[in-house]
């Protein structure tokens, strides 16, 4: 690096971002605060940006970045940002799914075992006094055939968390040749002839958007467990309850819903549709606030991740 480089960071993360580039030699500059079009304002003076979600990266703001090299998304997903003009300007992105997919892996664990063995209800039924044996009785996962819709690293990190659980474990990807040790990889055919637990790790693209939808559902030999740690957009809300009041999906773990905001901060109540609602009081559903990737060791690991990845790059260049 003959001179260093000036990096923005619209976004806060563990300070051992910001403080181990600064000791490799950045500049780096902190807005967490003004707003898009002031940050738009002195974009033109930096050479990276280290972003979350705060606000979409689109075309208009990446005109106004002349001097623009790199974005650094501290995260797995890229959708806020548009990846086709950024590559047409020569700006490499980097993210960071290394960072959280050991946090994933076990979330989902935590959120399917919890749904399978009524633990959500039965918490709730013991806090208030009534106590039903019975009626929680719970569904083993072992002997199951578990499927994975995108084998990245979520989908691998579930896939090896898997291993001890006695459990077949299948996984469906658009390219080939992704299948391991702990996933064999199949058809999407033959995917849904088999799988009796489905857990979505795809991004959010648009040959993603609402792609859990009723005819998608209708191709399920068996009924299934859903659950869904990706994007909240991929899934037809309304479609899943339909398939859940039917018994087509026995329940549903959903860490992402698909009306949250952009910024995956908060979700808007008097916007919110009738099958929310019905989410919200069903016995087989669990909600969580995307969080799935959200420990204190991934927020750590995450900004190593990304750190590492400029660092690396401003030395080859």
């Amino acid at each position: 690096m003959n001179m260093p480089y000036k990096i923005l960071a619209i976004d806060s993360n563990h300070e051992c971002l910001n403080t181990g580039l600064r000791d490799a030699g950045f500049i780096v500059d902190e807005d967490y605060t003004s707003s898009k079009e002031i940050i738009e304002q002195k974009i033109a003076d930096y050479d990276g940006m280290i972003v979350r979600s705060r606000f979409p990266i689109d075309k208009d703001f990446l005109v106004k970045a002349t001097n623009l090299k790199f974005i650094g998304r501290v995260g797995a997903g890229l959708e806020n940002i548009d990846e086709d003009f950024a590559a047409n300007r020569g700006i490499i992105l980097f993210n960071s799914p290394e960072g959280n997919r050991d946090s994933v892996g076990e979330h989902v664990i935590g959120m399917l075992l919890m749904l399978m063995h009524h633990l959500r209800r039965a918490d709730n039924e013991v806090r208030n006094g009534i106590w039903k044996r019975e009626e929680n009785r719970g569904d083993e996962l072992k002997g199951k055939t578990v499927g994975i819709i995108g084998y990245g690293n979520m989908g691998n990190a579930f896939a090896k968390r898997l291993q001890g659980f006695d459990v077949d474990v299948i996984c469906y990807d658009i390219l080939p040749n992704k299948g391991n040790q702990y996933a064999t990889q199949v058809s999407l055919t033959e995917f849904f002839q088999r799988v009796e637990v489905v857990s979505l790790h795809t991004p959010q693209t648009p040959e993603t958007s609402k792609m859990i939808n009723a005819d998608f559902i209708a191709n399920f030999q068996h009924s299934f467990y859903f659950v869904n740690t990706a994007r909240g957009k991929s899934v037809v809300t309304k479609d899943l309850v339909e398939a859940m009041k039917s018994g087509k999906i026995l329940g549903a773990a959903l860490d992402v819903l698909e009306f949250e905001k952009s910024s995956f901060e908060k979700l808007i109540v008097s916007e919110l549709p009738d099958e929310f609602q019905y989410l919200v009081q069903a016995d087989n559903v669990v909600l969580a606030p995307h969080i799935a990737g959200w420990t204190h060791q991934s927020k750590i690991k995450l900004a190593e991740f990304i750190k590492d990845k400029i660092i690396a790059w401003s030395k080859a260049n």
